[in-house]
């Protein structure tokens, strides 16, 4: 069966989101519950993965700092940027997290290819990522690269939960708080930044018509 699809209108804090995956997630482990792809935006808030280095918060008082047992460092989240919380079983899907980790990436990548959007991996940098030709070149010479989405994942009794965020049209500058997923020295975007006036809506249908594509059906 293909996984249910969730969208939460409102903004959903984070708390309530995190019980919310883990009671899901515990659902799917048991068998009575579908996987379960949720969608949604939260209220401005940094959330601090297993890795994150407290240097990497600069500005600790600007918004709500969530510990989170997810992977990766600090990321901001907030209104305007599409959060995809992904619960997947992966008994049924061959139990590879790095293959998993590849696929969710993919899918990312894939979603922002509707709209023209070439996003990449970087080695060593985590998430997705796209070449800033309008912009001047670096000191190096290289071209400017900018993230565009985060991806933080978590995995239990095979189970994911926990997933991505895509930068839609939110306030670039609640970026600033943070060393966004420990990685300086490079700028963070947006889908309408880019120049590309697309609506919340328009991402998720673009998600929703990736999926299959990546992942195929569950085994």
């Amino acid at each position: 069966m293909p996984p249910s699809w969730k969208t939460s209108e409102l903004l959903v804090p984070y708390p309530q989101a995190l019980a919310e995956m883990e009671r899901i997630a515990d659902g799917i482990a048991a068998g009575h519950m579908p996987e379960t792809i949720w969608l949604l935006e939260h209220p401005p808030l940094y959330t601090a993965g297993s890795s994150a280095d407290i240097r990497d918060l600069v500005d600790p008082d600007r918004f709500p700092v969530y510990p989170t047992r997810r992977g990766g460092q600090y990321t901001y989240h907030g209104p305007g940027q599409r959060v995809g919380y992904v619960m997947l079983d992966l008994t049924r899907r061959g139990r590879d997290l790095r293959r998993f980790v590849h696929q969710v990436e993919d899918w990312v990548i894939a979603a922002l290819a509707e709209f023209n959007i070439r996003g990449e991996r970087r080695e060593g940098r985590v998430g997705v990522w796209v070449v800033r030709h309008d912009r001047p070149a670096g000191p190096d010479g290289a071209p400017r690269e900018e993230k565009i989405a985060a991806i933080g994942l978590q995995v239990r009794k095979w189970v994911s939960f926990h997933g991505f965020s895509i930068n839609v049209e939110p306030d670039l500058s609640h970026f600033d708080g943070i060393v966004p997923c420990g990685i300086s020295g490079h700028g963070v975007t947006s889908l309408v930044d880019l120049g590309l006036p697309v609506t919340m809506e328009d991402v998720d249908v673009a998600l929703q018509g990736t999926f299959a594509r990546v992942f195929g059906p569950a085994g």
